[in-house]
């Protein structure tokens, strides 16, 4: 199955939108998990648990399991071993490097890693993407306009009159020859969510920023969606991951990831047909 399909199926079978993000920073571990990788294991098993009846999808952002060092990979391993084989996983790795290296990296993610997806930079141009793109059935989401309060400084800029989003945006478009191109777009910015719903037209957008960031979750979802009520991942880390610091922490997660499933569905348009 291709990424697309794999995640239209677990849409379907959750009805949700969610994706969960497993970042499972140290410092706000619940009380009574250790502060090791052994802890940290078994904490993100029982979050997954807790949450795979709300969620559509996971997302492991790389810097959490790479911080172990020589420990990261029996982490990742166990970590990835308790996701169901039929919901897709997303590295937010952030990738992009020179032709060679960005090679090596989409290898690592997609064939020594069972990644369904991977977040990439564009920065370095086509040929730093291409890699990651050649792996037809995998789904590349090209950071597009960041959540972070900084987002603007770069990604602002006019550029022959037009903002450096935009013509990011414009660029993955025009390099998706395989159908696999995505675009991360942050939900603290729902005009600009909404500017590159416009340009992708119906791929896939990976959200986040609802929850710890403070995005409102009506402006963004309505922005993001495609008028069928699909094609936004919305990505909620923190407030599921650490919905309870104490040691209902799992129950808490579970209680946190339904709300959010039931709001997002809330938003969603009834799918447009045609007589």
């Amino acid at each position: 199955m291709t990424f697309k399909e794999k995640l239209r199926a677990s849409e379907d079978r959750h009805d949700s939108l969610l994706c969960v993000g497993l970042d499972p920073e140290p410092d706000l571990l619940p009380e009574g998990v250790e502060r090791t990788p052994d802890g940290v294991a078994r904490f993100t098993a029982s979050i997954i648990e807790a949450t795979q009846g709300s969620a559509a999808s996971y997302k492991l952002n790389l810097a959490f399991y790479e911080r172990w060092g020589r420990e990261t990979g029996s982490l990742l391993s166990s970590v990835l071993a308790n996701v169901p084989q039929d919901v897709p996983v997303i590295f937010d790795a952030k990738r992009g490097d020179v032709g060679s290296t960005a090679q090596a990296y989409a290898h690592a993610v997609f064939e020594s890693w069972p990644a369904d997806a991977v977040t990439v930079h564009p920065y370095l141009g086509y040929d730093s993407v291409a890699p990651f793109l050649a792996h037809k059935d995998k789904e590349v989401f090209i950071v597009c306009r960041t959540s972070n309060p900084g987002a603007q400084e770069f990604q602002h800029l006019r550029v022959e009159g037009e903002t450096l989003y935009r013509h990011v945006a414009r660029a993955a478009v025009r390099w998706d020859h395989h159908g696999n191109v995505g675009l991360v777009v942050g939900a603290t910015a729902p005009a600009e969510l909404r500017d590159v719903r416009q340009i992708a037209q119906d791929r896939l957008l990976l959200v986040p920023g609802i929850g710890a960031q403070g995005a409102d979750l009506n402006a963004a979802v309505t922005a993001a969606l495609r008028t069928d009520g699909r094609g936004a991942l919305i990505a909620i880390s923190r407030s599921i991951l650490f919905a309870s610091a104490g040691p209902d922490h799992a129950e808490a997660a579970n209680k946190a990831a339904e709300r959010y499933r039931t709001a997002v569905n809330a938003l969603r348009p009834q799918p447009v047909t045609t007589s």
